[in-house]
């Protein structure tokens, strides 16, 4: 409380502007003990069915991370947009400690619901985020630690996010960075997952190989780019979201020397020609119609020369 009554706190510290939002904006009282609202079975039921697409894209990679992560004490959550538990997985043996917290199933972790926390405050902040201990904002959740990513959808749409919290009070920093890593990673392959099946014909392209895992543009089979992932918008300073008008994948990747389509289809026919010529020029020029001066001509804008040939010059 003291932190938000600073004036310039929330400027300086993105922290601190979370605990902000949560006492300013959402109105909440940081020594509330109630559990987090939770919704009803059948609620929780259709919110499921309504977020299929995304729970099948994520199973594999859930499943991966919690055999990971599974004798660390911790719980595997998924949240969609609005910050509600789709899915929660951890050890039996951990089961009532997490379900104690409201890491559930049907659980409400938005940053309204409970203040400065993993999963909330990563879709506020649509970034990757740790929140250890006290940084949280509610006093009752000051016993975990919790390591959330952003899920984007195929159009760039912040779709969910997926976390792992911990209730071990000897959680360190050096785990919480190995943790957050692999949290990242799932959700970079959530993501890909995602955009795979949205381009289902495309052929997928790794456009920056920084990005692993997320920089990849969906191509068609005339190179035309049909959609990217979040990090390739990113990468390419493409449109953050929405639908991608078309565009040639040469000119998304900068490569303005690389030869446009009619300009491979020339190289190739003129190619041709010169071939089925045996390199004599002049053959080659009145099989294609044109003047021996145009073939030339023509030959230079596309870079072709009778030593690319490697025949005998006409």
């Amino acid at each position: 409380m003291a932190t938000v009554g600073n004036g310039t706190a929330a400027a300086r510290s993105r922290l601190a502007a979370s605990w902000t939002r949560s006492m300013q904006t959402h109105h909440l009282d940081p020594s509330r003990r109630q559990r987090p609202d939770r919704l009803t079975a059948r609620h929780l039921a259709d919110l499921r069915a309504q977020q299929e697409t995304l729970l099948r894209a994520a199973a594999h990679s859930l499943d991966h991370l919690t055999q990971a992560v599974r004798h660390a004490g911790c719980v595997v959550l998924l949240a969609d947009h609005k910050g509600r538990i789709l899915d929660h997985r951890c050890q039996r043996a951990d089961a009532d400690v997490f379900d104690a917290a409201g890491l559930v199933s049907g659980g409400d972790w938005s940053e309204a619901a409970e203040g400065t926390n993993g999963i909330g405050t990563c879709l506020s902040e649509a970034r990757p985020i740790t929140i250890h201990r006290d940084e949280h904002f509610s006093a009752r959740n000051i016993a975990m630690t919790c390591l959330s990513a952003p899920i984007h959808g195929a159009q760039g749409d912040l779709l969910a996010v997926v976390d792992v919290s911990s209730a071990r009070e000897d959680q360190s920093p050096v785990a919480n960075s190995l943790l957050g890593a692999l949290v990242e990673q799932t959700a970079q392959q959530i993501e890909l997952a995602l955009f795979q099946r949205a381009y289902p014909e495309a052929r997928m392209v790794l456009a920056d190989p920084q990005c692993l895992r997320s920089g990849f543009l969906a191509v068609d089979a005339d190179d035309i780019v049909l959609g990217a992932t979040h990090g390739a918008r990113r990468s390419f300073g493409l449109a953050p979201r929405g639908v991608l008008a078309p565009r040639a994948l040469q000119d998304t990747l900068g490569q303005d020397g690389a030869r446009s389509g009619f300009e491979k289809a020339e190289y190739a026919a003129l190619k041709t020609a010169l071939i089925e010529a045996e390199g004599n020029a002049s053959a080659a020029a009145r099989a294609l119609g044109v003047s021996r001066a145009t073939l030339y001509r023509r030959m230079k804008r596309v870079a072709l020369s009778p030593g690319d040939l490697d025949l005998r010059p006409a």
